[in-house]
């Protein structure tokens, strides 16, 4: 198998995982070297037929060796190599190209491709196979740029019936052995069967061996690369999920990465003293966090300041942006952002939203172990669909439902999902942050909100954003119906947020007295019993008050 990749992306990865999988063995050819054509276009090919013509020169007299060239960021293995020579050998031609519904780059050419009553007709160039003295011959004549569209140039050898013949070029039409996403997101479905995972094409019922997610399908890889080959099935479960971790256990305190906590309260939000509650609950040492604060809400004030007066000598450093300087939310995570990207000891940023629920005290030490670049730990709101991902998007960059979202979201599928957008907290390397991430506007993007162009910033760098379910983290709070209006706004919070409103108000020994025990008699008739916590206590008689009468 021999591709192409300048650099090592996430993708790349990926691929060649896939393909150890299979036992495939790959040759990548131009690492290091200056792509010279614009992300997700051929254009820019003319590198990988360069390189491929200098490959096959060693290889040019050898009859039997069969080669594979594939492109890698963008492309899984599905099957094995017994499977694919065998189908190479039932197509019985010397070089066989995958094949595309649509013509590119040159539609001109379309009334001079061969009809076909089946299947795909236009040549795809991501991806053929054949012997190596054919693919020698076919290389032959390139005397172009590497910034030359490589498609265009196997196209008009194809379009030519005498160089078609004595190369002996086929194309793929049925989706046996390659299978193209774009034109074809219809098509292609996920089979599961008996511990296997395939991609199947609907309209001719193949099983290809190669998926190849070109031009705008990248999306629809990722999704079909979280489970193909055989990464996560119905028996199994997830098969790589603790694959490459970064374990923390038995590293003291001094010794473990420094986190810098990004926290955004970018509107009024119920339950900010728990929040703060369970920042502090973190089994994280604070000397090894920094943190930085965005307070947008004037109504939020006294409290962030009293938590930083209490608390904020705990932590090496701390940085507010209090709502006086009236800084913009986008700009604000810019800021947050920047900071660890600026500072070389800063290993993680943590960026964590004032709405975000977080009960899982580990939270921080299961996301970094999980050792990726970008990652979300699953949030929800309580008895809804409502999360902190999106399992696909629409055409046009907004909310689309995937296949997986709702077994995801409701935990009949666990694992580490490869998703298009992530929001409201999520962990970032300082390392990537400094490389691939390093734009310092990562948080702007067209007319899109903050979130939505984080991802999408993120995404136009390849760099893949995961989200992790193998835990239950916490849930996200609803500011649908948060009223400011009283002294106490959190007790009128009992139906938005009951989850909350019960750990804040309602005694923990509660539940006990219910069932009879803890339940005194100081005097008879009279039966003395925990219901309220403390604050509750203390916050009705100061909000009664404050109102003026009961």
């Amino acid at each position: 198998v021999l591709t192409v990749a300048t650099r090592e992306t996430e993708g790349f990865r990926r691929f060649k995982r896939s393909g150890q999988f299979f036992n495939y063995k790959i040759q990548a050819l131009g690492l290091g070297e200056d792509w010279s054509g614009e992300k997700g276009s051929s254009a820019g090919g003319g590198l990988k037929v360069r390189l491929l013509k200098k490959a096959l020169e060693k290889h040019a007299d050898k009859e039997n060796l069969v080669i594979l060239f594939t492109d890698s960021y963008d492309v899984v293995f599905a099957s094995g190599p017994r499977e694919l020579l065998k189908k190479f050998r039932q197509a019985r031609s010397q070089v066989v190209f995958s094949a595309e519904e649509l013509i590119y780059p040159d539609r001109r050419l379309e009334a001079k491709s061969p009809a076909v009553s089946d299947g795909k007709r236009f040549l795809g160039s991501g991806g053929f196979i054949g012997y190596a003295p054919n693919l020698s011959k076919l290389v032959a004549e390139w005397e172009g740029q590497d910034s030359d569209s490589d498609q265009l140039f196997y196209t008009k050898i194809f379009l030519d019936p005498e160089k078609r013949e004595r190369i002996n070029i086929t194309l793929d039409h049925r989706c046996r052995i390659f299978q193209n996403l774009d034109g074809a997101l219809d098509e292609v479905v996920l089979k599961f069967e008996m511990g296997h995972v395939r991609a199947r094409n609907l309209a001719y019922d193949t099983l290809p061996v190669l998926i190849h997610g070109n031009g705008p399908t990248k999306l629809q890889l990722n999704y079909l690369g979280n489970y193909i080959p055989r990464f996560w099935t119905f028996e199994t479960g997830c098969a790589v999920c603790d694959e490459n971790l970064r374990s923390l256990r038995g590293i003291g305190d001094e010794a473990l990465p420094t986190v810098l906590v990004g926290v955004f309260i970018e509107q009024p939000t119920p339950f900010l003293s728990l929040f703060f509650q369970r920042l502090l609950r973190l089994h994280y040492p604070r000397k090894q966090m920094r943190l930085f604060i965005h307070n947008h809400e004037p109504h939020h004030k006294v409290q962030v300041e009293q938590f930083l007066a209490e608390h904020g000598d705990e932590y090496p450093s701390v940085k507010l942006v209090g709502p006086e300087v009236r800084m913009a939310n986008a700009d604000a995570r810019n800021m947050g952002a920047d900071l660890c990207r600026q500072d070389r000891s800063c290993t993680y940023y943590f960026s964590v939203d004032a709405d975000v629920a977080l009960t899982e005290p580990k939270t921080l030490r299961l996301l970094i172990e999980q050792n990726k670049n970008v990652i979300a730990p699953l949030m929800t709101r309580h008895g809804r669909l409502w999360s902190n991902f999106w399992g696909a998007l629409s055409a046009d960059g907004y909310y689309a439902r995937s296949e997986d979202y709702v077994d995801i979201v409701q935990g009949r599928r666990v694992g580490v999902w490869n998703v298009p957008y992530i929001s409201n907290i999520y962990l970032i390397k300082g390392s990537a942050l400094r490389a691939e991430l390093q734009q310092t506007d990562l948080f702007h993007h067209r007319k899109l909100d903050p979130d939505m162009a984080f991802c999408a910033n993120i995404r136009q760098q390849d760099v893949f954003m995961f989200l992790t379910n193998r835990h239950t983290f916490g849930h996200l709070l609803s500011l649908d119906n948060y009223q400011t209006t009283h002294l106490h706004n959190d007790l009128w919070e009992v139906f938005s947020n009951p989850e909350d409103w019960k750990e804040k108000y309602i005694h923990e020994n509660y539940t006990k007295a219910l069932a009879g025990k803890l339940v005194e008699t100081p005097c008879p008739d009279v039966y003395w019993f925990p219901i309220f916590t403390e604050a509750a206590c203390d916050e009705l008689v100061e909000e009664m008050e404050h109102y003026g009468q009961w």
